[in-house]
This record gives structure tokens, sequence and C-alpha cells, in this order.
């Protein structure tokens, strides 16, 4: 087997070191923003696509495979790993998809079909229409189930094409904001409505199928998320019995069964105070925060979808030990509505602790581009219960250095800091709930900083005239 990883940042990072520790030949794949990636050095081959769009496009993929003689395909997350059609190429060339059949994924991974398979089998789901693609449409579901409502994109994930909508003259600009998006993300513009459900707990089953059987693997609780997009995730969920999290993890499998789903996959849920539950959607892929089931199983999620898409048999399921908690570091203002940021790394330094893993895309001199997600790396601390994890994190975050573009860093320690996440009660209005105010440079760091560059970096601001990167340092930032 030879296998060209379709993706680019830190999931092609992850992908190509386990092709590495099983002696499998990696092939990477970069565009132009991306010629300084740390993915390319991971790969026995790398093959330049071209324009910064080339990781959606199919044709592209499929000659990079032929021309480097790879036998198989992993797509990652994100970009064309929930196409179907992209699924159908792979093998009409020959090619070994690792990822679910083309059949699977449009009964699962398309959220309008795995609504209707998730009610055949009896499993709750939130009450919403499919049939939405025409505003008036969505205005007639709308008013039938009362607003708050959520849009959806039925053919990807990740938060985009999603938008809440509040009342009825927000649905216009709302619906065509989501089919824009969604269009863009997946080049799929199809859109479901769901009544909004709060507050509540986002819960996912991690599950593992062979085209015949299937096994859950455990429980996430993600229910911290701006945008729709997940800011820290955990297993096991916390506040959350057991009687609750075996109806889950049955339900996943159910559905994962009827659909003879192959590969890793996630089935995701709503979670009520009440131990209630509502089926939202399958991920046909493997996850962004898939290391936190990782760390409390020992399992490695990527080899075994290589083993499956090999013929080899499920895993054993194994208990879960422990608690993991995992943080997005991502190049973006949170103070300043989540802007994205770009530009060069000037110094970077992972820390390196004991039950503690890092999931990088970056690396220092690298530019980050603007034209991909914002995600930049992943820290994940395991504890041998959730304290433990979560101090892990904390110093792991304390002691990261990123200087360049802003980042998360001081938000997702105030987070993991903050009483509702000390005492497990977080849902998924959390952080938009709380007003987040941009913290004040300690005056003594302030200082530190002055003397440092007026002793030691005199040309910092004199000398040609014109203003130094240091001048005006009373909006200096760390780390974000």
């Amino acid at each position: 087997m030879k296998v060209l990883v379709a993706n680019r940042g830190e999931i092609a990072c992850r992908i190509l070191r386990t092709l590495r520790d099983m002696a499998i030949p990696g092939v990477a794949v970069y565009t132009e923003p991306d010629r300084e990636a740390p993915h390319r050095d991971l790969a026995d081959e790398a093959v330049l696509l071209g324009a910064w769009d080339r990781y959606l496009s199919a044709d592209a993929l499929l000659a990079a495979a032929q021309e480097t003689g790879a036998t198989a395909i992993h797509p990652g997350y994100g970009f064309l790993s929930q196409s179907a059609a992209f699924a159908r190429a792979c093998e009409a060339a020959g090619l070994i998809f690792i990822g679910p059949s083309a059949e699977s994924m449009e009964r699962l991974g398309d959220k309008r079909a795995s609504r209707a398979s998730a009610e055949t089998l009896g499993v709750p789901v939130i009450p919403g229409a499919n049939d939405i693609d025409r505003l008036e449409s969505a205005e007639a579901a709308a008013e039938r189930l009362g607003y708050p409502v959520l849009l959806k994109a039925a053919g990807g994930g990740g938060g985009k094409g999603m938008r809440k909508v509040a009342r009825r003259s927000d649905l216009r600009e709302a619906h065509e904001a989501a089919r824009r998006e969604a269009r863009g993300a997946f080049r799929d513009d199809r859109l479901i409505l769901e009544k909004l459900v709060f507050p509540a707990r986002h819960v996912e089953v991690q599950i593992l199928g062979d085209g015949r059987d299937a096994v859950a693997v455990g429980e996430r609780e993600c229910s911290l998320q701006r945008r729709y997009q997940k800011v820290l995730e955990e297993s096991p969920p916390p506040r959350i019995g057991e009687a609750t999290r075996r109806a889950l993890s049955e339900a996943a499998v159910r559905l994962a069964r009827e659909a003879r789903y192959r590969s890793a996959g996630t089935v995701e849920f709503l979670v009520g105070a009440d131990g209630s539950f509502y089926f939202l959607e399958v991920n046909t892929r493997l996850q962004v925060e898939h290391p936190v089931t990782e760390m409390v199983t020992g399992l490695d999620l990527v080899r075994a979808q290589i083993r499956i898409a090999a013929g080899d048999p499920l895993p054993a399921p194994v208990p879960s030990r422990g608690h993991a908690i995992e943080v997005r570091l991502n190049a973006e203002d949170p103070y300043h509505d989540f802007l994205p940021q770009s530009g060069p790394i000037l110094m970077l330094h992972w820390p390196q602790r004991p039950g503690l893993r890092i999931d990088a895309g970056v690396r220092e001199g690298q530019v980050v581009p603007v034209e991909y997600d914002s995600l930049l790396a992943k820290l994940i601390a395991w504890g041998g219960d959730r304290e433990e994890a979560r101090r892990r994190l904390v110093e792991a975050l304390r002691e990261l250095v990123l200087l360049g573009p802003v980042t998360n860093q001081t938000f997702l320690l105030e987070i993991l800091e903050s009483e509702a996440f000390r005492n497990g009660e977080t849902y998924t209005t959390t952080l938009e709930d709380r007003a987040w105010t941009e913290p004040a440079m300690p005056a003594e760091v302030l200082a530190a900083a002055r003397a440092w560059i007026a002793a030691d970096a005199p040309a910092a601001s004199s000398g040609s005239g014109s203003p130094g990167p240091w001048d005006g340092l009373s909006g200096f930032r760390v780390g974000g």
C-alpha cells in the first residue's frame, strides 16, 4: 500500500506520522500557499497541486495519485472527506478510499438522509425540515417550528453553512449566507432547518465499522463552541450519566450497522439536562477531536482506518482510562470577533510535559496563509482524572510561546480556568452567553519588555528614522 494524504495542516501531519510508523509510504500534496508547510517534509513524496483551492479538486488529487503510484487515498477531514462523488472517483480509478463507501456516506454523511435513517430506527431527532433550499420553504418551516431555528449545510460539517435565526426578518440574509458558505466549503449548497434546542450539551460517539459490524469506542463532549466551531473537547463527557452514555452508544451503533458503515465515524447528539437526547448528524470521516479518544483508549484511529480499509477485522473494544481534554490553537483574535489572523511565525516553542500531546501543522518561520482554516495546532492533555488533565493543559498553554499572528491562547486559558468549566457546567451557548474581554498585559511584563528593548534592541526604534516594530508597546500581546 502507498497512501496519498489528500489534505494539509495538522491532520496531514498526523496521518503521515502513522503511515511512517506503519512503514507505509506516504504522499503529500500541497498548494502554492503551503510551500513552507511541514506536512511536505513528513512524506516520502510531495506533489504541487497549484492554486490555493486545489485541495477541492478531485481531478488534481487523482492525477497526483497516478503520478506517484499511490494505491490508496486518505482524505483526512474537511475538503473532500465527506464527498461521496470523490469516494466513487477513487474506487473507479482503482484506488482504496480510506473511509466509508460512497453509499454509506450518502446515507449518513448527508444530513437529510441521516435524519431519515435515524427516524426509521427510532432514534430521536430534533424537529426540523429537509426541503428548504427555497426561501419560501424555509420561511414556512420556521413558522411551523417556531423561532429560533438553525440552518445547516446538508452535505458537510465543521460549522460551515450554519446560521442561527432568531426571527423571520433575519431569515432571508441567513439563508443566502448559509447557502453561499456551504457551496464554497463543500460545493453543495443544500440546507436543512432544525428547531434550536437549548440549553443542551453536544455529545458525540466515536464509532468504527467494517461494512458488516460496528463498535462504539467512547464518547466526547464538544459543547464549547464559537460560531458552531468547536473550541474544546474532552472525553469522557462530564456530568453525563452511565445510562445516557449507553443509550447514545447503542443508538450510534444501530445507525452504523444499518448503513453498513466502514471506517471511523462520529455520531453527534444534543443531550438535555434530564438525559434526553436528540440525533444531530453523522460525520463520515475522522474528527478533528479524535485525539481525546485516542488518549483515553490507547487506540490509534488512523491506524484502525488503514487496517479496516485493508480488510482487517475491527479492533476489540477498549475500556476508557482517565480523562483527556483538547483545545484548538487558532490564528484568530477572540477579543475582536474571532477575526482570522495571518503572517509569519517569528518564534515558536512547544511545551513538553508528561501526559501532553501536540498535533501541529505549522513551524517557526512559516507564513500562516489567509486562504485556509485558522487551526494551527491541537494541545491534548491526559490525566488520571479531569482535574489533573485540566491542570496539565493549563500549564502547557502557559509555557507555549508563539510570536507572530495573534492566537486564541489567552482565551483558551480563560476557558480552562473559568468556574463553569471547572464545574463541568458547559453548554452549547456557554461561550456566546458570556462577554469575553481582553485581559490587560501585566505591568511587570510590559516593564520587562521595555527594559529588554532599551538594553538589547536599541535598533528596534532608532537608526532608520521610521518607527520600529516595538514602538507603541502599550498594545503589545503575546499569544493573543
